[in-house]
């Protein structure tokens, strides 16, 4: 399974960005994946977890995005879109997406995107 990450880019604080997540592969791998998550990571810190949909359809959310982040698999169960609303300053860092397989306890991760915002 490749991983195919987009949308990232420049903005101001208050706007918005849509990321999107593409899982790419042959079919039963495809089939196999279990979650597909947002994280990032800014400079000097640690990966962040943001929002995870898993198999079942249901997503959930790290407190600090909550209400302002959307994630959602428009595109159909091998996709993950995350819609960002009111964006911080602190939310500059490089967003990756990842997913997990069922029978693997192996994550895999995107190449990443790069998401600034200035105030």
């Amino acid at each position: 399974v490749q991983l195919q990450a987009s949308g990232g880019g420049l903005a101001q604080a208050g706007e918005s960005l849509r990321l999107s997540c593409v899982a790419s592969g042959p079919i039963p791998s495809i089939s196999r994946i279990s979650r597909m998550g947002w994280y990032r990571q800014a400079p000097g810190k640690q990966r962040e977890w943001l929002a995870t949909r898993i198999r079942a359809g249901r997503i959930s959310y790290a407190d600090s995005v909550q209400g302002r982040f959307t994630a959602s698999a428009d595109g159909g169960k091998n996709t993950l879109n995350l819609q960002m609303n009111s964006l911080e300053p602190e939310d500059t860092a490089v967003y990756y997406c990842s997913v997990g397989i069922l029978g693997s306890s192996n994550d895999i991760w995107g190449q990443g995107t790069q998401v600034t915002v200035s105030s």
